[in-house]
């Protein structure tokens, strides 16, 4: 048996304290399936994913269903938050260390060399824009 990997394969923790193994992450359509998936959890269901960057995000995002939870792993990463009032909070994290992106708040990462993260997110309705 295969141990799976977080980075290849997410885990979904849904209604009744359960969590389903995700099938291997193909790109950004995989969302489309996900949501289709588990979209009898709605704002309850929780998307556990990790990605490693090698450089700045190129887009904005927002979850307007609940908090996000950003773990730094490995490297460094600055997350930026942009928030209603128009106030935008830079918070540099380094492994181990992380923050909490509220609903409705647009939020991009700066990345000067390698960093790796695990993301605990609220992704139903889930919205991009380019930075």
């Amino acid at each position: 048996m295969n141990t799976p990997r977080l980075e290849e394969r997410f885990i979904h923790l849904g209604l009744g304290a359960k969590a389903v193994e995700e099938p291997p992450f193909t790109g950004m359509a995989w969302y489309e399936g996900y949501g289709a998936r588990h979209a009898a959890d709605g704002a309850q269901g929780r998307l556990v994913s990790q990605y490693t960057f090698t450089e700045s995000w190129n887009s904005w995002e927002m979850h307007p269903a609940g908090d996000e939870v950003v773990i730094c792993t490995h490297g460094t990463m600055v997350l930026v938050q942009q928030f209603p009032d128009g106030r935008v909070v830079k918070t540099p994290l380094a492994a181990g260390e992380y923050a909490i992106n509220p609903p409705g708040v647009w939020h991009t990462a700066d990345v000067a060399e390698s960093a790796t993260a695990i993301f605990i997110t609220a992704g139903e309705g889930t919205k991009h824009r380019e930075r």
